[in-house]
């Protein structure tokens, strides 16, 4: 019998995997969200990351429900939900544990339950493992059995998709994990590596945005020790990046659900067992502090040039948490307008990229700006979207009343007044 595949949460990473798996297996993505189904079901995906033409292609293959009935007679379930942080950066698993709880009440015997979510190691046998066998009344490794394939989705990258980007994939047991293997195998063109054990899986998947969270708060503290020293941090890097073994990243803000997450659910087991991870901490603070530090230096600009900062108005290009891209999960362009705000600032934010944000608090967005001709007292350039990469510095110059201020938070226009 052929694998039917049931991916549990049809967001920036179950959709696109559901679609890649539907080139060859009956799927059936489930989501909680009706509206979300609704507009799958219409052929269309508000994150931008599989197109219409895409869903088309894959229709007679590819189901999409909110009902935990349509999912029954899969043997295969994929469970690609959130993993987030709560207000005190611990993990919140409810989202995991509810989803473990749908898949349970649909598990039968010699079903096979996949979880991709980014965790700390642990986390499915010890976590998502027993919600499974209390709703089910079946036995993990007897009855049913486990694997986990971390995901490694870049948002709004139409280059690294899902099907080259190679996987790591694990099993719960040897058969198990290269049946599971095998399953990615067919689907994944970059190929697989297996790993040894579902906890090496895991900690994988949260070390490699631990890894790159831990450079880019070098990079950010670096620029900011040459901020005071008066040197271009772009010039540095550029130098140091002559050398072969140099890794070459550039200062910013750093958010999304990856890198301004992952890292909290490794120091959270690590703090749990008795060990403090203090580079990985303070890295964390360093990054969550790139906000303040992009808005104080533009009240700093804004005295400089003489300007009242009481009643500015500033207008913040880009929202969403990186190029290209409309996902404004864990945006720390958010940070920036918030700390301007407890100066008295006026805030305007432009983004063609995210049409309608998620949540607003009260944020004021404008949909263009050609009109606000000499109505700025500054500009931070926050995100480098294409369609401001084309923006001359007489096309900024028109929007600013007097003295001219570009924060360039992305360091990638010659003309701005200042750069992180």
């Amino acid at each position: 019998m052929k694998d039917k595949i049931c991916v549990i949460g049809m967001g920036y990473v179950g959709l696109p995997l559901a679609v890649a798996f539907a080139e060859k297996y009956s799927v059936v993505g489930f989501d909680i969200n009706f509206s979300r189904v609704q507009e799958l079901e219409a052929g269309q995906d508000s994150t931008l990351e599989v197109s219409s033409k895409e869903l088309q292609a894959v229709k007679d293959l590819l189901k999409f429900t909110n009902n935990a009935a349509d999912i029954r007679d899969a043997n295969i379930y994929i469970v690609t939900v959130p993993t987030p942080i709560d207000r005190s950066n611990k993990p919140d698993l409810s989202p995991l544990e509810k989803a473990s709880e749908t898949v349970g009440s649909v598990l039968k015997a010699k079903d096979i339950v996949i979880y991709e979510s980014t965790v700390y190691p642990g986390v499915t046998e010890e976590v998502c493992v027993p919600v499974l066998e209390k709703v089910s009344k079946l036995s993990y490794n007897q009855d049913f059995f486990c694997g986990y394939s971390p995901e490694r989705i870049n948002p709004g990258d139409k280059q690294h998709t899902v099907k080259n980007i190679l996987k790591v994939t694990s099993g719960s047991t040897p058969e198990t994990a290269e049946r599971v293997d095998a399953l990615y195998s067919s689907i994944i063109t970059a190929g697989t590596h297996l790993a040894s054990s579902i906890k090496v899986a895991e900690a994988s998947k949260v070390i490699e945005n631990t890894q790159r969270d831990v450079n880019i708060a070098l990079i950010n503290e670096l620029a900011m020790i040459f901020n005071e020293m008066g040197i271009n941090t772009d010039e540095v890097i550029e130098a140091a990046a002559t050398k072969w073994n140099f890794i070459k990243l550039k200062p910013g803000l750093v958010g999304g659900h990856c890198i301004g997450v992952d890292p909290y659910y490794l120091t959270y087991k690590a703090e749990e067992l008795g060990y403090k991870p203090n580079l990985i901490l303070s890295s964390r603070q360093i990054n969550n502090g790139m906000g303040k530090y992009v808005a104080d230096a533009t009240i700093k600009e804004l005295i400089d040039k003489e300007k009242l900062v009481k009643n500015a108005n500033v207008l913040i290009l880009g929202y969403s948490f990186k190029e290209n891209c409309p996902d404004v999960r864990n945006t720390r362009v958010v940070d920036v307008v918030e700390n301007l705000y407890k100066y008295g600032v006026n805030v305007h934010i432009h983004d063609p990229w995210v049409a309608k944000p998620t949540s607003t608090d009260g944020l004021t967005f404008v949909t263009e700006v050609s009109s606000k001709s000499n109505f700025y007292d500054a500009i931070i350039l926050a995100v480098n979207h294409d369609c401001f990469s084309s923006y001359t510095e007489n096309d900024f110059a028109k929007l600013v009343r007097g003295k001219f201020i570009l924060i360039d938070v992305k360091s990638v226009k010659n003309f701005s007044t200042w750069k992180l």
